[in-house]
């Protein structure tokens, strides 16, 4: 997650010195007021730090650890900007959709492909609240707060997971041309609820044809083997649209 850290680092120096530099004033409202749509690029990266706990032989072992993947991907963002009185301070409202995610893959056994467990996250949705505060005629800062969902998949001798619920939260700037056209930077985390599963037992892939074989056997993940995680999603972001 070191690349993920740089780039947040980066992203949040840059919100920061723009919300700095920039005294607050009663600006005019009607520069950011009214819908608008944009095209994000995101740093996405996606840390899961969980327990699995195997119940072979009544020990009860647990093991922990953590795992991460970062991606560069796209997303589509839609809102909606309220004046609040003539002091500067607006209301965004809005919706965002990331478009494909992570995988994690981990292997059973050093030896058998077929024991390969893959975990994938997808399909980012955040709705969100964003209080706004003018930094001069055609620039503000923003502070977020959303709720959002991820769609999760899982491959191997698992049990399904739910999709994911989370809490996100983070800090950006906007600044408005007179045309409409629009450049946001942001910076953010989504902290996920716990998620869980347990073995299945019953291996999988060709060759294996029932329990008792050995190609299920050696791919199996017992019945006795649960895994939890507390999925955490950061990410940078630049956005540009336009304000109708």
């Amino acid at each position: 997650m070191k690349k993920l850290r740089t780039i947040l680092c980066a992203v949040s120096a840059l919100v920061l010195t723009s919300m700095t530099t920039s005294p607050l004033i009663a600006a005019d409202s009607g520069n950011f007021a009214g819908p608008y749509i944009g095209f994000q690029i995101n740093a996405v990266g996606v840390e899961l730090d969980g327990d699995v706990t195997s119940g072979r032989d009544d020990t009860g072992e647990t093991t922990t650890g953590s795992v991460g993947k970062t991606a560069i991907i796209g997303g589509l963002e839609l809102g909606y900007v309220v004046p609040l009185g003539a002091s500067g301070v607006l209301l965004d409202v809005g919706f965002s959709y990331i478009a494909g995610g992570a995988k994690i893959a981990g292997k059973n056994t050093d030896t058998e492909a077929l024991a390969d467990v893959i975990f994938e996250v997808d399909d980012l949705y955040t709705g969100w609240i964003a209080p706004s505060f003018a930094l001069s005629e055609t620039s503000s800062a923003y502070i977020k707060a959303g709720y959002s969902h991820a769609t999760i998949s899982v491959s191997g001798d698992v049990a399904p997971i739910n999709d994911m619920e989370g809490v996100t939260a983070a800090i950006g700037t906007r600044t408005v041309l007179e045309s409409g056209l629009f450049i946001k930077t942001e910076a953010g985390i989504t902290m996920f609820d716990k998620i869980a599963t347990t073995g299945l037992g019953k291996g999988g892939g060709a060759g294996c044809t029932h329990a008792a074989s050995y190609a299920c056997a050696a791919t199996a993940v017992e019945t006795s083997t649960s895994v939890s995680a507390s999925p955490t999603v950061a990410y940078g972001s630049v956005s540009i649209g336009m304000r109708f």
